[in-house]
């Protein structure tokens, strides 16, 4: 399978959301139990502002968006635009981990190399700016692939902002600076 990719604008958005949307209640299943997935939805998505500072990916294969994601300079760990506790405050590359955010692949695409494409991309962009850690924070479905590429679990948490606690693991990888 031949993959494009490019950063995503805001023109994307009704397609990255149904691809998300997708993913979530899809890959999760054999992970999660049905009221884990459905409280999956509050506590993750996309935030907007990956793609206002032009770190988020779409990758896409014969006209299908295949899956998407990206990195943040900034402190937010995980969530999309509706959840609590984002925080915008820029990261210092000397002292902080870049952040990978928003991983999604459309099933039809599932391990089938979208994930790690996104992660080199966005490797690659964050070493470039300067950082020399990565930090995730990895739903139970996202785990295998991440330790696949290098990625340790620091902390294992539970966040419960959807109503059901829902188990996720935060991963931190070493890359070398651009």
């Amino acid at each position: 399978m031949t993959y494009t990719h490019r950063l995503a604008g805001p023109d994307d958005l009704p397609r990255l959301e149904s691809l998300i949307g997708t993913a979530i209640g899809e890959l999760q299943k054999g992970f999660l139990n049905d009221d884990q997935i459905a409280a999956s939805r509050a506590i993750m998505g996309l935030d907007t502002a990956l793609i206002s500072d032009g770190t988020y990916f779409v990758v896409e294969a014969e006209g299908r968006f295949a899956g998407c994601g990206g990195w943040s300079r900034r402190a937010t760990l995980y969530g999309g635009d509706h959840s609590a506790g984002r925080d915008a405050a820029l990261l210092d590359p000397a002292t902080d981990p870049a952040k990978v955010r928003a991983m999604y692949t459309h099933p039809d695409f599932a391990r089938r190399g979208v994930g790690r494409l996104i992660l080199q991309l966005s490797e690659a962009a964050a070493a470039a700016e300067g950082f020399t850690t990565l930090e995730l924070m990895a739903t139970l479905s996202g785990e295998p692939l991440y330790r696949a590429a290098g990625f340790v679990p620091v902390e294992q948490v539970c966040d419960d902002g959807g109503g059901v606690p829902v188990p996720l693991v935060r991963m931190r990888k070493a890359i070398a600076a651009g």
